[in-house]
């Protein structure tokens, strides 16, 4: 049970990444939804088959164009390379199916060095990238940062807590700022305010946590978890953005609390 609340220890750090620097494009005019980018999981799994499929079929295109000079170096160097271009693509898509069954049955069916603290955390960065070229970037990063939670709540981890850290944006509304601060209090757990990018490598460095919850807009949290996801296991916690990014920010706190417990033992 949490205990009476207290101020939690607020850690600055003045690093080299501005924050936000996702939005560098932004014009100024209202975001889509009220920035609410809330979307369906399989929406994320929808991309990123998509990707798989596009890349080996650009793969497989690339090496039919050259397999005439291949055949000069090796008579059958085509066809190995076609060979492992296939074989690449279906463990590739044998893994998705892997995935895709883990979140649906709620039950990890791979190590996560396999699933979220690996080779997904690719995978996001690369259908994040396929979904920009459409306009749906914001979208498909809400709907994988939702499956990569999912799994990473399945493993059930916990510790203690002075072993995990919490990382906020310094774009938060007053309110919601206080509202975190109240939920760090109740547990005992240091908040880290992002002053400026690269924060996670540097801070998780220095105060070598077992675990984090990170706060961050859908840009920032894929770009971060690509980051320092697979060095220590993180919850991400999407915001909205009402104001548009980087101001009056909000977040939902009492999933905050809940991700908060989950972790700690």
């Amino acid at each position: 049970m949490a205990e009476a609340s207290e101020r939690p220890e607020l850690i600055h750090l003045d690093v080299d990444r501005r924050l936000g620097h996702e939005w560098d494009e932004w014009d100024g005019s209202p975001l889509a939804g009220g920035g609410n980018f809330d979307a369906a999981p399989r929406l994320f799994f929808g991309w990123s088959v998509l990707w798989i499929i596009g890349s080996a079929g650009i793969a497989a295109l690339v090496l039919l164009l050259l397999a005439p000079r291949l055949a000069l170096l090796a008579a059958g160097l085509p066809t190995l390379l076609g060979w492992g271009v296939g074989v690449a693509a279906g463990v590739l898509l044998l893994w998705w199916g892997m995935l895709a069954a883990s979140y649906a049955i709620g039950t990890t069916l791979l190590p996560e060095r396999l699933a979220e603290r690996g080779p997904l955390l690719f995978l996001m960065r690369r259908t994040s990238r396929l979904a920009e070229r459409f306009g749906r970037r914001d979208w498909v990063e809400n709907a994988a940062v939702k499956v990569y939670d999912a799994l990473a709540l399945s493993r059930k981890r916990r510790v203690s807590r002075g072993e995990l850290l919490l990382l906020i944006p310094r774009c938060l509304a007053k309110d919601v700022l206080e509202g975190v601060l109240r939920v760090a209090g109740r547990y005992q757990i240091p908040v880290f305010v992002a002053t400026r990018g690269q924060l996670a490598r540097r801070v998780i460095r220095e105060r070598r946590p077992r675990a984090v919850v990170a706060v961050a807009c859908e840009r920032d949290m894929v770009s971060g978890l690509h980051d320092v996801a697979g060095k220590v296991p993180v919850l991400g916690l999407t915001l909205t953005l009402p104001s548009g990014p980087c101001k009056d920010t909000r977040v939902d706190l009492g999933l905050l609390e809940e991700w908060v417990k989950a972790y700690v033992a």
